[in-house]
């Protein structure tokens, strides 16, 4: 697999999981913590997504890891706020354990390429 097509594969994923998210949170039950949890979490995995496909197009290996760091700390603010939809136990579906493995997945993804830039 060559660089570029690494790359369209992970805009792909991170875009997906953006949406998966935002899909799994429209269809949860209503709860007082929910509209902070919603909006955090919304905000965090697009954040990921749109930050991603910003370091493939980085001018300089500078702008990559930088791009790269916000990346890797919305990746793990997106974790979080997965965790705590789990431990308020608001959801403990598959889909939500699914989005967690793959939201992880993300994060060791694009830490590894972070310390390799």
């Amino acid at each position: 697999m060559t660089k570029e097509e690494f790359n369209e594969k992970m805009r792909q994923r991170t875009k997906k999981l953006a949406v998966d998210v935002i899909i799994f949170l429209s269809g949860l039950a209503p709860h007082k913590a929910m509209r902070v949890l919603d909006y955090q979490l919304t905000k965090a995995v697009t954040s990921v997504a749109a930050n991603y496909r910003a370091a493939c197009r980085a001018r300089s290996q500078a702008e990559f890891h930088a791009k790269m760091s916000i990346v890797v700390e919305e990746a793990d603010e997106s974790l979080f706020w997965l965790e705590m939809i789990e431990d308020l136990n608001i959801d403990k579906s598959p889909q939500l354990k699914y989005l967690q493995n793959e939201g992880l997945e993300v994060l060791k993804i694009c830490s590894k390429a972070r310390s390799n830039s």
